[in-house]
This record gives C-alpha cells, sequence and structure tokens, in this order.
C-alpha cells in the first residue's frame, strides 16, 4: 500500500480490528492535517480534516488515492 506521496504521507495511528485511522501528515513539518477513518454511515474511509488547511488539486488526488486504496471493493 502505498503511503508516501510528493508532499503528505499517512502513517496508521491504531487499528480495532476491522477498520483503523490513518494521520494525514505534511512531510516538510510533519504537522498532522487530518484524519482518514471508518465512517460507518457511508460505509467507507473518509478523510476528516484537524486544521483549516490549502489543498492543491494535487494533494486531494494523492488523499484520494489512499482512501481508495483502503476502502473495499464493492
Amino acid at each position: 500500500m502505498k503511503t508516501i506521496y510528493q508532499y503528505i504521507t499517512f502513517l496508521e495511528r491504531e487499528s480495532t480490528g476491522k477498520t483503523s485511522k490513518w494521520a494525514c501528515r505534511n512531510k516538510k513539518s510533519e504537522a498532522v492535517l487530518g484524519e482518514i477513518k471508518w465512517y460507518g454511515a457511508w460505509r467507507q474511509y473518509c478523510y476528516f480534516p484537524t486544521i483549516q488547511a490549502v489543498y492543491s488539486a494535487g494533494c486531494l488526488n494523492d488523499i484520494s488515492d489512499f482512501i481508495e486504496q483502503l476502502n473495499p471493493k464493492i
């Protein structure tokens, strides 16, 4: 699974058997930008920002790519 991208990385924070939580971090400053975790209402992993930040289209594509790796194929 790809976890390192050009400007952001994803680090697993915890796992609870069926699901896991991942921190989305800025590669340069290592600041936590958000979290990817299971959202039961939608039955899929979603991105939850923890700070107000500006994302380029490339960063959003990287977040989307990572989530697609986590979400079960239906």
